[in-house]
């Protein structure tokens, strides 16, 4: 997903250092935050059908796979920079810590991949008018997806105009990391360590729950999931160092609220979409006003990157990148302290409801429909 928008939008500017990596609309904000990546991305990469799409991404997960190193010979390297060195000898703790919350780590992330930039794909989201649900895209084996990634910006800035030609609103959004769905032996890559090990631990930690938890066609389920135990195992992966472990839960709780903030946005628009457009301009002037609205609650939220949140990309299409990413958050807090906060315990009972008929349904979550048509 973008970066300067950040989530979906179209592309938001490349980041840098902390909130400025995140992606746009809070899923933006998470695409860098927590590397919420496309967990489909390099999936689709691996099916055998033609398409300059799938070409596409196949080439650049060659590239990928190509540039990865295991993080052993990395560490043993003389060459390797200091700052690299502390970042990669922390990765696999975290896999150990993932994997003793129950999550499935195999070979991953047991490689490194030096890549430019801030991005590895960036994502290309986009809505109809008069909605604020991702239209959607469909491909083999895992169904509706909200987003198409990429691993050329250009090629993203081409689906974007294209996109927009066909009267849609657009979100593109850099994506640090992505998962493989435990398809292929994902590697570390250089954005995901720009953020620090707290950013680093809950973007692996999100990735792994990609690899671990996977329904086709529910992208709000999926990203929900990753993006709230991706979270709260970062928080406890700091368990020893309180210090340490306080900055992180100050931080999530700063893009809890942030997220809060998107979702009142989210559903004041759609309420406003739901009633029939006059057509003489009201519409689109009491959604500006939404907006603005939003804007001067999002400068005023206790968040240490105020600034920056106030100025995110709220269009529909950044918006509704964010309600898959954290739409379901409060309900998953609420769900964890019915386990005394027991995270390992949250996981087994989310991985038992992704077996069910209705995964949602089998959490207590508000029931939603399935993504829209593919595009």
């Amino acid at each position: 997903m973008a970066p300067s928008s950040r989530s979906s939008s179209p592309l938001a500017p490349a980041s840098q250092a902390s909130a400025a990596t995140r992606s746009a609309s809070l899923g933006a904000a998470r695409a860098r935050t927590s590397a919420k990546g496309s967990a489909w991305v390099l999936l689709i990469a691996t099916i055998p059908l033609a398409g300059c799409y799938l070409a596409h991404l196949a080439d650049g997960q060659a590239r990928l796979m190509w540039r990865a190193r295991p993080i052993a010979r990395v560490l043993d390297d003389p060459a390797t920079e200091s700052e690299l060195r502390d970042e990669l000898a922390r990765v696999e703790a975290v896999r150990s810590f993932a994997a003793g919350l129950g999550l499935q780590v195999g070979d991953q992330y047991r490689s490194y991949a030096a890549w430019p930039g801030d991005r590895v794909v960036t994502a290309v989201v986009a809505t109809r008018p008069g909605e604020i649900e991702p239209a959607g895209f469909w491909f083999p084996w895992v169904g509706h997806v909200p987003y198409k990634g990429f691993f050329e910006l250009a090629s993203a800035e081409q689906e974007a105009v294209r996109l927009r030609s066909e009267g849609l609103d657009v979100c593109l959004v850099p994506i640090p990391a992505y998962s493989t769905l435990g398809w292929l032996a994902d590697p570390v890559t250089t954005p995901m360590l720009e953020g620090g090990t707290g950013v680093m631990a809950e973007t692996l930690i999100h990735e792994l729950v990609h690899a671990t938890v996977y329904v086709p066609s529910d992208a709000d389920f999926d990203e929900g999931v990753a993006t709230f135990i991706g979270e709260e195992g970062a928080v406890r992966f700091f368990e020893g160092d309180p210090e340490a472990q306080a900055r992180q839960r100050a931080r999530v709780a700063d893009e809890r609220a942030l997220a809060r903030a998107l979702s009142e946005l989210r559903a004041r628009i759609a309420a406003l979409y739901a009633d029939p457009d006059p057509g003489d301009g009201a519409r689109a002037a009491r959604r500006a006003a939404l907006e603005m609205e939003a804007r001067t609650a999002l400068a005023a939220l206790p968040h240490e990157n105020a600034e920056w949140a106030a100025a995110l990309p709220l269009n529909d299409a950044c918006l509704a990148l964010a309600g898959t990413y954290e739409r379901d958050l409060d309900e998953y807090a609420a769900l964890l302290a019915e386990h005394g906060g027991d995270l390992r315990a949250f996981v087994e009972t989310v991985r038992a409801a992704a077996r069910a008929s209705d995964p949602r349904a089998a959490l207590g979550l508000p029931v939603r429909s399935p993504a829209a048509a593919s595009r």
